[in-house]
């Protein structure tokens, strides 16, 4: 039976796969956050996959404030770029499998059709930046490395934008929210599944875009999240970009094809609104 460790279980994507794993008992699990291993002490990492005997790891630990990393650079330098080298270090020395998770941060914004995995990198932030190197590192220490670059990611776990514009919505009268950044939302459940997908049948090595299916702004995402959860005592308005002024900069267009995932492991990927509606029901269920 293969060991699966997946670092960051606290997180949003974490949670996810903590939740699925309950459900796959052809592997044993270690599940970590920074009070089990801190992936950013090289030996730490190293003891531990050795002791508990690691096949695969699942990076979803990162550092994630994008505007914060701006004055954290050493911090989220050592989360996002040298963490994942020291677990593809440990890993490779048992001839495992690591799947690195990262980020359409990793381009500028600039184009206007979806981006592909070869496409060229040109990270306009410090986050963006150390999640790209984050990617080379995994990628030179363990040859059987997965990245999976994803987007705009959210789940009825920790916090993220859904839930902050459905407590906002509840909350104020009227709410302005950006409307020329484009991309797609991705539910961290989909994107859960997917990499036990990619588990089960056989981690196939390279580079791979994950997000739900479609494509829509700040502005547009909103305005069905408020529709799916009965808002409509808020008033949306729409901003531009330089209206909301943010320390980091934001891709202005981040659309990811997913062609090569689709085609190497066989999924069909959910739209975009129709997860958005699942996870607001399961929001909305627990109150």
């Amino acid at each position: 039976m293969k060991t699966i460790l997946i670092t960051g279980a606290n997180g949003q994507l974490g949670n996810e796969m903590r939740l699925l794993a309950e459900k796959r008992q052809a592997y044993s699990y270690c599940f970590t956050d920074i009070d089990e291993l801190d992936i950013c002490d090289e030996k730490a990492v190293m003891d531990f996959v050795e002791k508990h005997q690691i096949d695969i790891i699942v990076n979803c630990a990162a550092y994630t404030a994008v505007d914060k990393a701006e004055d954290n650079i050493e911090l989220c330098d050592r989360l996002n770029h040298l963490a994942p080298g020291y677990l593809a270090k440990a890993v490779q020395s048992r001839n495992g499998y690591l799947i690195q998770v990262s980020t359409d941060y990793v381009f500028d914004g600039t184009a206007h059709i979806p981006y592909r995995e070869d496409d060229l990198t040109c990270p306009d932030s410090v986050y963006g930046s150390t999640k790209l190197a984050g990617e080379q590192e995994a990628m030179k220490y363990c040859p059987n490395t997965m990245v999976v670059r994803t987007a705009w990611l959210y789940s009825t776990f920790g916090n993220n934008f859904v839930k902050t514009m459905l407590r906002l919505g509840r909350e104020r009268d009227s709410l302005g929210v950006i409307f020329d950044q484009i991309g797609t939302p991705t539910y961290a459940r989909d994107l859960a599944l997917a990499i036990f997908t990619a588990i089960d049948k056989g981690i196939v090595p390279g580079i791979y875009h994950y997000s739900n299916e479609g494509v829509c702004s700040w502005y547009d995402f909103t305005q069905l999240i408020h529709r799916t959860a009965g808002i409509s005592t808020c008033t949306l308005k729409p901003l531009h970009t330089g209206e909301y002024p943010a320390k980091a900069n934001r891709p202005h267009y981040s659309v990811l094809d997913k062609t090569k995932i689709k085609t190497v492991y066989k999924i069909e990927i959910p739209y975009w609104i129709d997860s958005l509606k699942e996870c607001i029901n399961k929001l909305e269920s627990c109150q």
